[in-house]
């Protein structure tokens, strides 16, 4: 993995407490699995930034490498790394999903002030 790409995805977590990595975007997603994590995520009504790996293929070539989780979708919160689709979806459906999400955002509100 080249530095470039390694700072990019870097950058991409530290910058967004809720980030999905994902194929397509929320409103078009290109995989049934990105889609139904999308929807999770919508459902909980909390802004989150994407990156369509479709569209950076460095991003998606290496982010597996430095996540150690060979799939996507992948969400990430205040860069931690929480899971791919069926975790998503677990998390959603036993309703921790908001909670988690909610925390990442009021972490990242006090992270800045």
């Amino acid at each position: 993995m080249s530095d470039n790409v390694r700072e990019r995805i870097i950058g991409q977590i530290s910058k967004n407490p809720i980030l999905l990595y994902m194929k397509g975007s929320p409103d078009a997603p290109q995989c049934g699995f990105s889609k139904q994590a999308a929807q999770a995520l919508i459902a909980c009504a909390q802004k989150f930034a994407y990156v369509d790996i479709l569209a950076d293929p460095e991003v998606r070539a290496d982010l597996p490498k430095y996540a150690n989780f060979p799939t996507f979708p992948q969400l990430w919160l205040n860069g931690e790394l929480i899971g791919g689709s069926d975790i998503i979806a677990s998390l959603h459906e036993e309703g921790e999903l908001l909670t988690m999400l909610t925390s990442a955002t009021a972490a990242a509100d006090r992270a800045q002030a």
